[in-house]
């Protein structure tokens, strides 16, 4: 699994473009010094930052992380292109890649790109109907999660009978919604079995997976496609924005997600690396060139360890 984040790199100088000072005593008006390629930047929890933005790609192993690919977020909300163009750089070189967790940046169009032709999965949360806090703002926990119809599918039941199952998406989990004796609706998720990708002739991937149905409805299995269609388009269904192979609430997602954890701590060791917190140089193409230079020091401390272990293990 890769994993990838957009990290802002604090400017050399606090000042921005377009600030002056006075001399207080002749008078003269002076621009400040300032990073004239910083940006006002959103980060994931919501929170604006000022300055140059990179998106890192990384990998982890026993012996630590390898970065794969960084490349600079030249405009403010372009964190999701720039991520895909680094995704669409790496699948050829990382065959071994199933997949890459990602924060909600990564939005239906992308996943769908991700899904048919880079054939990886993209493991994150599906954004909220509506959410009136975040992690650090008040009125956490009053999250409402989406729930969208995906489809009808045909079974037979043990007595031969044809019924039709509604299958719905919440929260990226695909389930059955049951009415209560109140008439309340209550969505019962479905157990997930398997995941199918298949490689065409064309060069795309077409994804779909299993799920259990329960006893009342036969007990069998449904096939659901991850991907989406023509047929999605005219019934405008974005499918890859409500539908993940594996949501939040899937067992195996706890220990997929926290992958994303090793970004943050890419991006706090990148800043531990700066002087005071801020970036050692002047425009983006400097800077570019002083986390290329991080990346292959970290690449290199890597490539060490794992060397150093492969010796007694060779012996």
């Amino acid at each position: 699994m890769l994993h990838a984040d957009g990290k802002v790199l604090a400017p050399l100088f606090r000042a921005k473009p377009g600030e002056t000072r006075v001399d207080r005593e002749t008078g003269e008006v002076f621009p400040l010094r300032c990073e004239h390629d910083a940006a006002l930047h959103f980060e994931g929890d919501g929170e604006a930052a000022w300055g140059c933005k990179f998106v890192m790609v990384a990998a982890r192993s026993e012996e630590g992380r390898m970065i794969l690919d960084a490349e600079r977020v030249p405009d403010p909300g372009g964190e999701a292109r720039v991520a895909m163009d680094c995704l669409a750089r790496l699948a050829p070189l990382v065959p071994g890649a199933q997949g890459v967790i990602y924060d909600t940046a990564l939005r239906g169009s992308h996943h769908q790109r991700l899904l048919r032709e880079l054939g990886m999965l993209c493991v994150n949360r599906v954004t909220a109907e509506k959410n009136r806090g975040g992690p650090r703002k008040p009125f956490r926990g009053t999250r409402v999660e989406k729930t969208t119809h995906i489809e009808g599918k045909k079974i037979v039941l043990s007595n031969g009978a044809i019924k039709t199952v509604k299958l719905f998406a919440r929260a990226g989990a695909v389930g059955i919604v049951e009415f209560s004796e109140k008439g309340d609706a209550i969505f019962q998720p479905l157990r997930r079995m398997r995941i199918h990708r298949h490689p065409a002739k064309s060069g795309l991937f077409s994804w779909y997976q299993d799920y259990e149905l329960p006893e009342s409805y036969g007990g069998g299995l449904v096939t659901v496609r991850l991907h989406g269609n023509d047929e999605d388009r005219m019934q405008r269904l974005n499918r890859p924005e409500n539908l993940r192979a594996i949501p939040a609430s899937d067992p195996d997602f706890p220990r997929l997600y926290a992958r994303r954890n090793d970004s943050e701590s890419l991006n706090r060791a990148l800043d531990d690396s700066l002087f005071l917190g801020r970036a050692h140089s002047l425009g983006h193409l400097r800077q570019a060139v002083e986390i290329l230079g991080w990346a292959l020091l970290v690449n290199s401390l890597t490539l060490a360890r794992h060397r150093k272990r492969a010796l007694p293990e060779a012996a």
